[in-house]
């Protein structure tokens, strides 16, 4: 049996090999977990969503999704199949690892067998020559490489291969739901591959000079593939050569897997400071500091950049990486808000919405996590917005009214970046 999370793809996909191991027909099921549905914005349902109706149809409609807790329906489904073995990609997070053990726990004799997962390198295989996880990028990024990773899977499966689960009747079997809202970007394993192969063509060799321009916007928007799967890292890394704009995209998948790393390691850094000598320092949090969050999630801040990437961010579900670095400092450091409220946030927003990477890089821009911009640094908006975005091309995109009825400021940023520097001394 064949069980898809975070892998809903067809090729490079390790569990579908080893399944096929085994010589009998393969049940492929994907199990919608209530709790994930309930923490999930609704642009990433519909990304989930589309995803699987995809999947089915190149099963030939032998895709069996049910909804229920997997230690509940996993084990239910082995039953009605007689399955000797369930295979799944490992996941490393903290919740996937704790669902998973209470998955093998319920399978008693059945193992769950893990094959690859959806990284380069799985968390925990980069250490220290002693052992001890990294805490800094660089040194991590170093010894990343060093490892390497493997060519990717040629995993394949015809109709033949899938047993047809028309018979297995039970209420917990359901139809895909619909789309519960429109998406910038077509889901998919067909469009990942269309993406991946047309910005490797148009945009790959820009990408060293131009990731930091949201004005150009030469990013890959590769990162909700990679989220739900889609697409497999190595795939991607198999066409990354010795360019500049190359080594630096493959940088980037470096920095996906030290933060997956981060939170294998540290797995309290999800909500709490993973330097904790700052969880003393004074937050905002009155019946003002709301009215400034509100502010700030409906883009009426007075500061163009920070504006135009939330209402980016409303719009779409995605917004530009520099204008996200930009937006979580205001949040953090003008107007000395939990990092965390920021955070969730975004996971409400963005369909790409990734927990370790969120949420670590929002430690980055409050000095709070593992290789974090020093404390001491607080972006400026007006200087970021000239260099990043010098024609003003980005801002009029997203905040049309700049010139017009645009609110001011709401805080003046060299009092507030005082102020946060204080507070950052006090402790």
């Amino acid at each position: 049996m064949l069980w898809l999370r975070r892998d809903l793809r067809l090729s490079d996909l390790p569990p579908l090999i080893a399944a096929h191991d085994g010589g009998d027909q393969i049940l492929t099921c994907f199990v919608v977990d209530p709790r994930l549905e309930k923490s999930s914005g609704p642009r990433r349902l519909s990304f989930l969503y589309d995803s699987l109706r995809e999947l089915d149809d190149k099963l030939s409609g032998r895709l069996l999704v049910v909804r229920g807790r997997p230690e509940e329906e996993i084990p239910r489904l082995v039953a009605a199949v007689d399955a000797a073995s369930v295979h799944v990609s490992d996941d490393f997070s903290p919740f996937g690892r704790r669902r998973d053990a209470a998955v093998a726990e319920a399978l008693g004799e059945v193992p769950l067998e893990a094959t690859g997962s959806p990284y380069l390198v799985s968390p925990g295989r980069v250490t220290k020559p002693d052992g001890d996880p990294y805490k800094v990028f660089t040194p991590f990024f170093r010894q990343w490489r060093h490892h390497g990773w493997r060519h990717p899977a040629s995993s394949t499966v015809g109709a033949s291969d899938l047993l047809d689960p028309s018979d297995i009747r039970r209420s917990g079997r359901i139809r895909v739901p619909a789309a519960p809202t429109r998406l910038e970007l077509p889901a998919g394993e067909d469009a990942a591959l269309a993406r991946w192969s047309e910005f490797v063509d148009a945009d790959l060799d820009e990408y060293e000079s131009g990731r930091d321009r949201p004005d150009l916007d030469v990013s890959s928007r590769m990162s909700v593939y990679l989220k739900f799967g889609n697409i497999h890292p190595r795939t991607m890394a198999a066409d990354l050569g010795r360019s500049k704009g190359a080594q630096a995209y493959l940088r980037e998948l470096g920095f996906r897997d030290f933060y997956a790393s981060v939170l294998y390691h540290w797995p309290d850094s999800l909500w709490h400071n993973w330097n904790r000598q700052f969880d003393d320092i004074r937050l905002d949090t009155d019946q003002d500091a709301y009215r400034r969050f509100d502010a700030w999630k409906q883009g009426r801040t007075g500061f163009p950049i920070v504006d135009a990437g939330m209402r980016q961010l409303a719009q779409t579900g995605f917004m530009h990486n520099r204008v996200r670095m930009i937006a979580a400092s205001f949040l953090v450091k003008d107007l000395h808000l939990p990092w965390w409220w920021g955070a969730q946030w975004f996971l409400d927003q963005l369909v790409d919405g990734d927990m370790a990477s969120n949420q670590h890089g929002w430690q980055w821009a409050a000095g709070t996590g593992t290789d974090a911009a020093p404390y001491f640094r607080v972006f400026n908006p007006e200087t970021q917005q000239h260099r990043f975005d010098p024609d003003g091309e980005y801002v009029r995109r997203w905040v049309p009214e700049v010139d017009d009825d645009y609110p001011a400021p709401i805080v003046d940023h060299k009092a507030e970046r005082e102020e946060a520097l204080r507070r950052f001394r006090q402790i």
